[in-house]
């Protein structure tokens, strides 16, 4: 498990709230693979695109229709941070099975922090659009009388525990890819030549988590969706 560990980047001293460090660098990769994709990537605005700007065009009109196909028309003005957080999620994820590099993704701080982010977010946003009503969004009417009590507090409950839910899924997923991956990589080196067996399962994994690294970034990001199509849309 020394893979996930926070180490500074200068010298060997305690790591401080201040102190630069392994999860630093590599976020700041993330928000500059980011920039090179989306600013870099499309400066030109070619009729015909090159190779980056199709991407960027294509991530940018993939998140888009999740945005408005999840949550509404209403909900495009805050498209650009979904589109933010889902390009940060996928850049990070796939910086991540770099060899030596290091998955910010798989530290429950970071992801946390990301999932905190938008349950506050929604969470305003459902009261400053909708005042008190937003409350509705834990009365079920359409169940018995009796049962609404109930539910409510079920329903209460499971809000509270959607950032828990959100973050501890993309950074279990990450975390546990990877460690299966250094295992049979440890496997590798142990058996010697017999190593190819484990040479091969490792191959087999690092394919599934190039798949697994996009589908966290698109769960998370279809999640947030629906959490804002609560905060707008309470009574649905």
């Amino acid at each position: 498990m020394e893979q996930f560990l926070v180490e500074p980047l200068f010298g060997n001293g305690p790591v401080q709230w201040y102190t630069p460090t392994n999860v630093t660098l590599w976020m700041g990769l993330s928000i500059a693979a980011v920039a090179a994709l989306m600013v870099m990537g499309t400066k030109g605005r070619a009729v015909i695109p090159s190779r980056s700007q199709s991407m960027a065009e294509l991530a940018y009109g993939f998140v888009r229709k999740m945005v408005e196909d999840v949550a509404g028309k209403d909900a495009l003005p805050y498209f650009p941070y979904i589109f933010t957080v889902f390009l940060f999620i996928l850049s990070a994820n796939f910086l991540g099975l770099i060899p030596t590099s290091f998955t910010t993704t798989s530290h429950f701080a970071v992801t946390a922090t990301l999932a905190l982010a938008v349950f506050l977010s929604v969470t305003i946003l459902g009261f400053v659009k909708n005042g008190a009503s937003f409350l509705s969004l834990f009365w079920v009417s359409s169940a018995p009388l009796v049962l609404r009590p109930v539910l409510a507090i079920i329903e209460l409950i499971s809000y509270f525990v959607r950032p828990v839910s959100h973050s501890v899924r993309l950074a279990g997923a990450m975390m546990a890819g990877h460690a299966v991956l250094k295992v049979f990589a440890g496997f590798a080196g142990a058996l010697g030549a017999a190593g190819i067996v484990p040479i091969l399962g490792v191959v087999a994994i690092y394919g599934l988590e190039v798949l697994v690294s996009a589908i966290q970034a698109y769960v998370f990001t279809i999640l947030t969706c629906v959490y804002l199509k609560d905060a707008l849309h309470p009574h649905h």
